[in-house]
């Protein structure tokens, strides 16, 4: 399976390609690094990214694993626009369930950043969650300032 890895803010990630799909983003520098046109260029955009550069994740190929229902959550997902919000209550109207089912999906997203499931947040205050990410809350607090940078 090819696997690239980069320098983030987050530390080393690594990126794993499957039949020209991306099937994970791992913490870490990953053993093997193999240099596809996918993985190259999701890399780069990843970088970009960092950079504060608005990017849209939302056309790289992704193989995911879960069920029905989390696969719509994620789809809902990917589709909220860089520098934008939702809460888990507005997803559960979209997709069906409860703001709760929303949560459970949200936490077994497979690909951080790539589904962006930092920028859902709880309908009450300001508060960021039980986000498990990376580093947890800081790190989504990192990233939806990013965005708001620059969107």
């Amino acid at each position: 399976m090819p696997q690239l890895s980069f320098h983030s803010p987050f530390g080393a990630l690594t990126l794993s390609e499957e039949d020209g799909q991306i099937v994970s983003l791992d913490e870490g520098w990953g053993r093997d690094q193999t240099e596809t046109p996918l993985l190259s260029k999701l890399r780069d955009m990843m970088q970009d990214y960092f950079d504060g550069e608005p990017v849209d994740f939302s056309s790289i190929p992704l193989d995911l694993y879960g069920t029905d229902y989390q696969k719509r959550v994620w789809t809902a997902l990917r589709a909220i626009l860089y520098g934008q919000t939702r809460t888990y209550a507005e997803l559960a109207q979209e997709v069906g369930g409860s703001p709760q089912s929303i949560g459970q999906a949200v936490a077994h997203n497979p690909l951080l950043i790539l589904i962006p499931c930092h920028r859902v947040l709880p309908s009450h205050g300001k508060s960021y969650g039980d986000y498990s990410g990376f580093e947890g809350p800081e790190s989504k607090a990192m990233l939806l300032e990013l965005e708001q940078n620059k969107a």
